[in-house]
């Protein structure tokens, strides 16, 4: 099997998909435009031939990589970069080889918020009422048909960066005053828990392995207000959530592939939406879930997900177990506040939990935090104890 990866060697905890095809005996042919000398040791020994450009954004040179390993290896049985800022370069490049998997503009329909409505649609999967920003004379139209509050976020984007709740007259003003010049969508407000449905599919486009995740604060929220990064797993997922996630990934052409979709879980009725505890399509991302969620969904389960892609892959069969046994805890601090409780104190009181941590790249910490713990516990009321332990302030 020839996989082709674009941009292997970002982020760094990627270099696992590498090392597990290569294991199998895969041929991993990285391209990248990153010195071959700055890849880690891990990633050049898990890597058949690595194929650098002056240029990833120069589709041409990244054409001409795979037309060189195409000559060399043969025909070419995959691409990704399970990354979301490459996944149209992605789809073009398997459009351009006819490489398996989604192809250019299909990609479309899973990057932006509002063609992926129409899915939500055909999954019979209810999502909040949206509207394509033009005009400020077409969005009085959408608020007189919705109502305050409405949430703006741009049509294709990552991590709620640039995303808002407008309540009222003004902020609705400021925005169309103000609001940068990417395209935007407009959507009627959830108040709702934001739940995550995450696993791979196989090659039959069914999900072979399934996980959850909480956010208790929305994500938009802990961005605009600078508050840390907290969520965590569930040990069974909810059987509703599961069909109505099964349904999206059932609308789209995920075939053998990680995917990472965002939900509501409705605080309250809502008109047109469900009832209390129904679930409310957010979004889709077809790609592995961002920052370090697939080292949680590995200590959750005691497994290796990276293992499971793999073996899908190759086998298109699972060989580890999938059985949640801890609940999964993501918790971030900030260097912008001062903590009751020192790193050495959360170590010693919580040691038998803790995973791993470690500083986060300067990238992502508005949204992860500038340092994150991952951990692990038993019952909700530990995971409750370890939050209110690691983000108490002074």
């Amino acid at each position: 099997m020839n996989f082709v990866f674009l941009s292997p060697h970002f982020p760094t905890h990627y270099v696992n998909f590498a090392d597990r095809l290569h294991k199998m005996g895969v041929n991993v042919l990285g391209i990248a435009d990153a010195p071959y000398d700055s890849l880690s040791p891990e990633l050049k020994n898990s890597l058949t031939e690595y194929y650098r450009v002056d240029n990833m954004e120069n589709y041409d040179e990244c054409m001409r990589a795979v037309a060189y390993f195409t000559f060399k290896y043969g025909k070419i049985d995959r691409l990704e970069s399970f990354n979301e800022y490459w996944l149209e370069t992605d789809a073009r490049l398997r459009t351009d080889f006819n490489i398996e998997g989604t192809k250019y503009p299909e990609v479309l329909e899973s990057k932006r918020k509002y063609l992926m409505k129409d899915h939500f649609k055909k999954a019979g999967v209810p999502s909040a009422r949206c509207h394509l920003v033009t005009t400020y004379e077409e969005g009085m139209k959408f608020l007189k048909e919705v109502g305050f509050p409405v949430f703006v976020k741009p049509d294709i984007g990552v991590g709620a960066y640039a995303s808002y709740k407008l309540s009222n007259q003004e902020e609705f003003d400021a925005f169309y005053a103000d609001h940068p010049a990417v395209p935007y969508v407009m959507e009627e407000f959830v108040n709702g828990l934001i739940v995550t449905f995450d696993g791979i599919t196989n090659y039959e486009n069914d999900p072979i392995f399934m996980t959850s995740h909480i956010f208790p604060q929305n994500v938009a929220e802990t961005v605009n207000q600078g508050d840390e990064l907290f969520y965590y797993s569930v040990r069974q997922i909810d059987p509703a959530l599961v069909k109505a996630g099964t349904a999206v990934v059932h609308s789209f052409n995920t075939t053998a592939r990680f995917y990472h979709f965002e939900f509501f879980k409705l605080y309250e009725d809502k008109k047109g939406l469900g009832k209390k505890g129904d679930y409310v399509a957010l979004e889709v991302n077809m790609r592995p879930p961002g920052g370090c969620m697939p080292e949680l969904m590995d200590y959750e389960h005691d497994t290796d997900v990276y293992q499971i892609y793999a073996d899908m892959l190759v086998h298109d069969k699972l060989y580890l177990p999938t059985e949640k046994k801890y609940i999964g805890i993501y918790v971030s601090r900030k260097n912008c506040f001062n903590y009751v409780h020192s790193h050495e104190e959360i170590v010693e009181k919580y040691g038998a939990h803790l995973m791993a941590d470690s500083d986060v790249d300067a990238i992502f910490a508005p949204v992860m935090g500038d340092h994150m713990y991952l951990m692990r516990a038993e019952t909700q009321d530990k995971v409750e104890e370890i939050r209110n332990f690691v983000l108490e302030k002074c």
